[in-house]
């Protein structure tokens, strides 16, 4: 969707506009538009394999669309070469849905790993920015624990402090609570609740999850098959007549009471 003013624009952090992407037969984007306002965190959701980790690969550049446009912070990320995309990267924050830690590297480590590749710093600098992450989410005294030692919350965890290190403007988080227990899943919410109060960052957050989906929220975005099929806030998604929406929200009412 483009702007209807200067003032508008100013306030759009991301905008989408017609994207499309076919890999072989299947069409995985389809027409997609879509916008998002400094400081909102906007959640796009939907089942497995209805393009939503496509779109998100597509904001960092990883794919290239068949059609249509990405803007990021205003800049054209669909058409950007690679040595202005990794410029761009670096106000971004990425927490993948496996966390994608290196196993090789200590916690300490990991969340150094992007201070040591894009800042000039010196090591008591590194390890104090590494304390002030992790203190961010609560694992102040991993920093020597391997990430085969760690839960797959506590992995989480780690991938977002690391995802913070560099101070970005705007994080991406692909399906963060896949995978975890719903009291484990709770807490990654209320922590990614917390850093978007504490830092005033901009979020989009991809997930099939409802429950977080819904609490995460300030705008929904709903996919199917590729397609954008409703926009609107957590209320207005809720009261949507669309029949995939009322579908796909079907099984919310059991996922909710899990973690209420």
């Amino acid at each position: 969707m483009a702007a209807t003013s200067a003032g508008v624009g100013e306030d759009l952090v991301v905008s989408v506009r017609d994207l499309w992407r076919r890999f072989g037969a299947t069409v995985a984007l389809a027409g997609v538009s879509l916008s998002v306002r400094r400081r909102e965190t906007r959640v796009i959701m939907g089942p497995s394999g209805c393009g939503k980790s496509v779109l998100l690969k597509h904001l960092v550049g990883l794919l290239r669309p068949d059609r249509g446009e990405i803007l990021v912070f205003g800049q054209a990320v669909h058409g950007m070469p690679e040595a202005a995309l990794d410029a761009l990267r670096i106000r971004l924050g990425v927490v993948f849905q496996a966390a994608a830690l290196f196993d090789s590297l200590s916690v300490a480590e990991n969340v150094a790993f992007p201070l040591r590749r894009h800042r000039r710093m010196s090591e008591t600098e590194i390890a104090a920015r590494v304390t002030e992450m992790l203190a961010k989410v609560e694992m102040v005294g991993t920093e020597s624990k391997m990430p085969a030692e760690l839960s797959g919350g506590m992995r989480k965890r780690v991938g977002i402090a690391r995802a913070l290190a560099l101070d970005p403007s705007l994080i991406l988080y692909d399906e963060p609570t896949a995978g975890l227990d719903p009291l484990t899943a709770r807490t990654v919410d209320d922590l990614i609740l917390r850093l978007r109060d504490d830092l005033g960052v901009t979020s989009i957050v991809v997930t099939h999850d409802l429950v977080s989906a819904f609490r995460l929220a300030d705008r929904l975005a709903v996919m199917e098959a590729g397609h954008l099929v409703a926009e609107g806030r957590p209320d207005e998604i809720r009261a949507s007549a669309h029949p995939f929406v009322k579908r796909f929200l079907g099984t919310a009412a059991h996922s909710e009471g899990a973690r209420s």
